[in-house]
């Protein structure tokens, strides 16, 4: 996470034109510097996510994040996992489908499609519960001591989300590992 310390709501920087000439929209910037207001909750939740990671594959684990990224809208979150599982060695083409996973199943294995309908059941909550078969169809993928971890890695990203878009962390600034 960013420990970024403006706390207005006016552009941040003159916006870079693009290749063909024209400008960009100037960066937003960020609410609230959490990080440094609550820095006790920011090491909790460092601590949470390298205990939740803890035992699962490092790629379904940033396939995990970048999809409910992309279900928050947390523009922070999902530019640092998407540099993160390139970097890791994740190929462009299944990240660019993760919004679309459920047309694309081909791309990932069954476990990562057991792992991608939990994340959404978990993050959405529309129902009030992750209903039972989507939950089953997962248990038959994981193990439960691994099942446990995803579901930690997922309730983790979630609160990270939240924190990100509630604060309006800006993205575009992350380095691969920078976090780890």
């Amino acid at each position: 996470m960013s420990a970024q310390t403006t706390t207005t709501d006016t552009p941040t920087d003159t916006p870079a034109p693009t290749a063909d000439g024209t400008a960009r929209a100037a960066e937003h910037a960020q609410r609230l510097s959490w990080t440094e207001r609550a820095p006790e909750v920011y090491k909790a939740m460092v601590r949470l996510d390298a205990a939740a990671r803890r035992g699962l594959d490092p790629t379904l684990y940033e396939l995990v994040k970048i999809r409910a990224s992309q279900i928050n809208h947390c523009a922070f979150c999902l530019d640092m996992h998407t540099k993160d599982a390139l970097a890791a060695g994740e190929s462009v083409e299944r990240i660019v489908q993760l919004g679309a996973w459920e047309e694309s199943r081909h791309f990932y294995t069954e476990k990562e499609l057991a792992a991608l309908e939990l994340t959404e059941a978990v993050t959405v909550l529309t129902d009030g519960f992750v209903p039972d078969e989507v939950y089953e169809r997962a248990a038959r993928h994981f193990e439960e001591t691994e099942l446990a971890q995803l579901i930690a890695a997922i309730t983790v990203i979630n609160a990270w989300n939240r924190f990100g878009v509630s604060t309006r962390m800006v993205p575009g600034h992350y380095q691969p590992g920078q976090h780890a």
